[in-house]
This record gives C-alpha cells, structure tokens and sequence, in this order.
C-alpha cells in the first residue's frame, strides 16, 4: 500500500507499507513503461541492477504482461576476477532472477573474466547499438548507482563503461546483503555502466528497501546534486521514479 509520496526536484520518491507492494507497484510501472514504448517502437533496450534489493521488483516483473521478445537486456555492472560461471556474478543473479524465467530478444552480459580493457571496449560498442530506454537500478548504503561510488562517480563521464576500485562501505554492503560471508571475499575491483549511461535512458526506475537504505535515500531526496551522493543525479532527470518502503524511507519521514 502506497503510503507517503514526495518530490523533489524531478524525482518522485513513494513510499509503500511493505517489500512487496513496493515491488509489486514497481512491476506495475515498469511494465506499463514498456508496453507504451513498445506501442511506437519496434523494440526497447533495458539495463537492469543485480542485488538482493531488486528481489521483489523482479519477481513481479516476470508476472507481468510485456512482449520480451522485444526486449534487449543488459546489466549495469559486474566484479573483475571472478569466472563467469561463478554464482556470485551478478549475471548469475539476473540469470536466476529474470534472464532465465522470459524469452527475450537478447541478453548481452558483462562478463567478470578476461581483459578489463576489451569487456569494456566490447560493452560500449553494444550500449552505442542499443540506447538505453529503461534503467531499472537501485541505491548503495553510500549513495552509489551502478558501482559509482562516491569516490569514482563523475556526473561528466567520458566512458560509457569503466573500471572501478570498490569503496570499503560499498563492499561491507555485499556483506550485510548476505552475497558474501567475509569483507576478504568481495571483489575490490567492478566494471561499472558510468552515471552519464545510465542518467541517458527514457526512463528510470529506483528500487530501494530495507532500513540500511534509510540514510542513502535521505540524502538521495536532501543533499545537493553531487558526485558526494551519486543518487542525487536522478533528481535531474526527467522521468525518475524512486520506489521505498517504510524502513527505507524512516529517516525521509522523520524529516517532514
């Protein structure tokens, strides 16, 4: 159930009584987002977030009525060194979550080994072929979008895809997340989708639960537009949803 909704510059943020409201009403948009687009276009091309957050957006997604025969899928980010067949990949996630579970037109992956240098040369090529029309992502406990920590994160980006070194907040979070036992087993290196790719989409759809996200989306909806908190940048975008729920809005409702 929707029960609080804010806006602040352009970015809408509701707030729902529970995890699975607030996916099932994420789910909701999402797919009345696509099945517009694909009413005067042939075909649409998404970027989707690879974490526990997305859980429940993702299960209702599947659910819902949308040609993904038309869809082209990409993921916006993916750890360096470990084997592509590896399950803590996040086209392992997405695979299971999504990927696996509807037929669509294509799905292009990062992939986690090889040359850094060639992954990305590869991936620009294809982000090039393919605008983006839909980005469907969460928040990071420390404002990050994609693996844009605050740290690496430049809102004037040449790249489309770069390599990144992983704040020690945001590899703690793959720790509180529970996709990794120990802080020595996160990755320190990612390639990331860079905010000018993702801020380039139609639309973009924020997924944000639990109450480690509670000081991220208040400062997401509170700070100054910066690189400080990556998040900030969906302010300013034209069409922006950020979905919550309760616990991840506390500390935004205590400020009203």
């Amino acid at each position: 159930m929707l029960i609080k909704e804010y806006v602040k510059d352009n970015l809408t943020c509701k707030v729902f009584s529970d995890r699975d409201s607030m996916g099932k009403a994420a789910a909701d948009q999402i797919a009345a987002t696509m099945r517009e687009l694909l009413a005067r276009q042939d075909e649409i091309n998404m970027v989707f977030a690879a974490a526990p957050s997305q859980n429940d957006v993702l299960r209702h997604l599947v659910e819902e009525d949308v040609d993904w025969s038309k869809v082209t899928a990409f993921h916006m980010d993916e750890y360096v060194g470990l084997g592509d067949g590896d399950e803590k990949t996040f086209a392992h996630y997405l695979n299971a979550a999504l990927f696996d579970r509807v037929r669509m037109k294509a799905v292009y992956y990062i992939g986690s080994a090889g040359d850094v240098g060639t992954l990305c040369e590869r991936y620009e090529k294809l982000l090039k072929e393919h605008p983006i029309d839909i980005v469907c992502l969460g928040i990071g406990e420390n404002g990050h979008i994609a693996f844009n920590d605050p740290h690496v994160a430049d809102f004037r980006d040449k790249k489309a895809i770069k390599l990144v070194d992983l704040d020690e907040k945001c590899r703690r979070q793959q720790v509180n997340d529970k996709t990794f036992d120990t802080l020595d087993e996160v990755p320190k290196y990612a390639v990331t989708l860079t905010v000018p790719t993702l801020v380039s989409a139609k639309y973009m759809f924020c997924v944000v639960p639990t109450a480690n996200k509670a000081d991220a989306v208040f400062h997401t909806m509170h700070d100054a537009v910066s690189e400080k908190v990556p998040a900030t940048i969906l302010r300013r975008h034209p069409h922006a949803v950020m979905f919550t729920d309760k616990e991840s809005a506390e500390e935004l409702m205590k400020a009203q």
